[in-house]
């Protein structure tokens, strides 16, 4: 099978690439620049979701497109635009199967971004193509770059809010399962292994990374903060097995 990759470059989508190598797919990976770097046998195609440059040769003799692209600064254009001219390009070059990542609790939060992501999904199912979409909490990856930002102010975050966070690893393995099978819709959410609060999950990252910090309560104010202390982005039923937040810090 061959299977095109884009944001192939990003935390999750290098471990998807490197999930469809083992499994003996044949990989391309779609980006902006070429990273160079890749691993051997996968081949790069420039490709712009901004502006629909290259996407649909990209695409040539291509089965399975799996989207592992982001964007904070102009996501809709990149995510939501940029989705339906994949979409799109997927449909005119042939792709039979397309697979995206989206958020657990995007459409529970009151959040820009989130809302972003769930017009995202909506481009998706009103698409040309069949999908397989699979929500997956935040990454173990997200919260070490968030506190290492907040230790460079000198400061450590607590407070009421609840993540579920997960390892990339475990998403980019069932993403690489989806892209193997059949097109089959909304898949289960896939949550990491505890719910704890930001208070906990900090004090954790300062302990791993030796990084004493004044702490900083975050109040749950307004509607982003109410839904985040209830846990509108955590699952405790979609909970994996795998690497809880501070195993991962202690292995990475």
């Amino acid at each position: 099978m061959r299977a095109a990759v884009v944001g192939g470059t990003g935390t999750l989508g290098r471990l998807v690439v490197d999930e469809l190598l083992e499994r003996g797919a044949a990989v391309r990976v779609l980006s902006r620049r070429d990273p160079g770097d890749l691993p051997a046998g996968v081949e790069h195609r420039r490709a712009d979701l901004s502006s629909g440059e290259g996407l649909v040769g990209g695409l040539a003799d291509v089965e399975v497109v799996v989207g592992a692209a982001n964007s904070f600064r102009g996501s809709k254009q990149v995510l939501v635009a940029g989705s339906e001219r994949l979409l799109a390009a997927g449909s005119e070059a042939g792709v039979g199967h397309y697979v995206e990542i989206s958020i657990v609790g995007c459409d529970r939060v009151p959040y820009p971004y989130y809302r972003v992501k769930v017009a995202q999904e909506q481009a998706l199912e009103a698409g040309p193509l069949p999908w397989t979409l699979l929500r997956a909490t935040q990454f173990h990856q997200l919260l070490d770059w968030a506190f290492a930002a907040a230790a460079r102010f000198g400061v450590r975050p607590t407070g009421a809010a609840r993540f579920q966070s997960i390892a990339a690893a475990a998403v980019a393995t069932r993403l690489a399962d989806a892209a193997l099978a059949e097109p089959a819709g909304r898949l289960p959410d896939l949550a990491g292994p505890q719910v704890q609060t930001l208070g906990e999950l900090s004090a954790q990252w300062a302990q791993a990374r030796r990084r004493r910090r004044l702490p900083l309560r975050i109040p749950s104010w307004g509607g982003l903060g109410r839904a985040l202390a209830a846990g509108g982005l955590c699952d405790p039923r979609a909970s994996a097995p795998g690497q809880t937040f501070a195993e991962w810090l202690t292995d990475g």
